[in-house]
């Protein structure tokens, strides 16, 4: 039986195994802690910051979220369906199966406290609301109150030379 593909599939195809390579590579024969990656986006506006996880197939029981020291951590396993004891023969095998884990530093000035989650139809979406960042607190200057208590005190001339042999008397200090 043959199987219609779009002209892009064998790309897709390559960059898997691609990926795998590099994987296998970097983690030197060792089983890797994360076997698949699931796509994530990241959006901001005034008010959060969101993500939006794509995780098809996946029960809430298989996720678990948390933010631990400005770090957001989106871990969890997707298992396979069983099989009922038939040994199934793949044709074509494309879905990923295993755990995953994917951490996000967060930026300053989210409320972590205020951490909003749901997911629906395979999709986890991540609402961190920011929080009402400190403003510069603006200081009132006044004209012309206060006293000089040294009256005797040398007046500043010229632009910004206090005495005309200013500059030989710091040399000499030197």
């Amino acid at each position: 039986m043959l199987y219609a593909t779009t002209m892009t599939a064998p790309v897709f195809g390559l960059r898997r195994e691609i990926d795998k390579l590099f994987d296998s590579a970097f983690t030197h024969g060792q089983p890797a802690w994360s076997e698949w990656t699931p796509a994530v986006e990241i959006r901001e506006t005034d008010q959060e910051l969101s993500f939006v996880v794509e995780l098809p197939g996946m029960t809430l029981d298989q996720i678990e979220l948390s933010a631990v020291n400005g770090i957001l951590t989106i871990r969890g396993e997707r298992l396979e369906e069983g099989n009922n004891g038939e040994t199934n023969l793949y044709l074509l095998a494309e879905r990923y199966y295993g755990s995953f884990l994917r951490r996000f530093e967060l930026p300053q000035g989210v409320d972590v406290e205020k951490i909003e989650a749901d997911m629906q139809n395979g999709i986890l979406q991540v609402r961190i609301p920011k929080a009402a960042l400190p403003q510069p607190k603006r200081i009132r200057i006044s004209a012309g109150t206060h006293v000089n208590a040294n009256k005797n005190a040398p007046r500043a001339v010229g632009h910004g030379d206090s005495r005309p042999n200013s500059t030989k008397k710091l040399a000499a200090a030197r």
